[in-house]
């Protein structure tokens, strides 16, 4: 028995793909929604962490910017301390130079001269007086230049003749200055130590040459 259909079968197959075709459209729209919002979930969350991350490094930094100050103030009074340890250690390291000095001056200062005032700046002593004769003033700087363990650098300012009565004499005199240089006690420590060194280092040439 052969059975015949005699309905429109090309239109039922047209209507058949036609619905295929928008069902698939469907769900590619709904595949693609549901891709487009995980991603956009996904966005959100990374953001969101993102977020809290530079919240955190922005806290971190402000605590280590207030540290970095401390630090910084800790330093400043550091160097603060450091440089009145210096002062203190400076003063007691000085405090016996005027004596080194004055004796000094009572040791280097040959007969017929004498002094008016005595002024000490720091490392540099200036010093006022009369003398009999140039060659006393001469004297007095050869002797600071030579012999002197705590004065050196002896630099003649000015000297100049005047005249002063003694009853009905006239005497001529010689007013000067002198500036000298005053070694602190650990510049001469330095200088007594380099001599010291010299004979062992030639004694060493000497074992070298035998």
């Amino acid at each position: 028995m052969i059975l015949i259909n005699l309905l429109p079968h090309r239109e039922e197959r047209r209507k058949r793909r036609k619905a295929a075709y928008f069902i698939g459209l469907g769900v590619s729209a709904a595949v693609g929604l549901a891709v487009v919002g995980i991603w956009f979930l996904v966005l959100q969350q990374l953001t969101s962490s993102q977020r809290d991350r530079n919240a955190y490094l922005g806290g971190e930094i402000k605590k280590l910017e207030v540290q970095i100050k401390d630090i910084a103030t800790l330093r400043a009074e550091i160097e603060s301390l450091k440089a009145r340890q210096k002062a203190v250690e400076d003063l007691q390291i000085d405090r016996n130079v005027p004596v080194h000095v004055l004796n000094e001056l009572v040791k280097q200062t040959p007969e017929g001269v004498y002094f008016t005032s005595v002024k000490q700046d720091g490392q540099t002593l200036n010093v006022n007086g009369v003398a009999q004769t140039n060659e006393r003033v001469s004297e007095f700087l050869r002797n600071t230049a030579n012999n002197s363990e705590w004065l050196v650098k002896p630099e003649l300012v000015e000297i100049k003749a005047s005249t002063t009565s003694a009853g009905r004499d006239q005497k001529r005199l010689f007013d000067f200055g002198v500036r000298l240089t005053v070694k602190r006690p650990q510049d001469k420590a330095t200088a007594d130590a380099i001599p010291a060194a010299k004979p062992a280092s030639s004694a060493a040439v000497a074992a070298k040459k035998a």
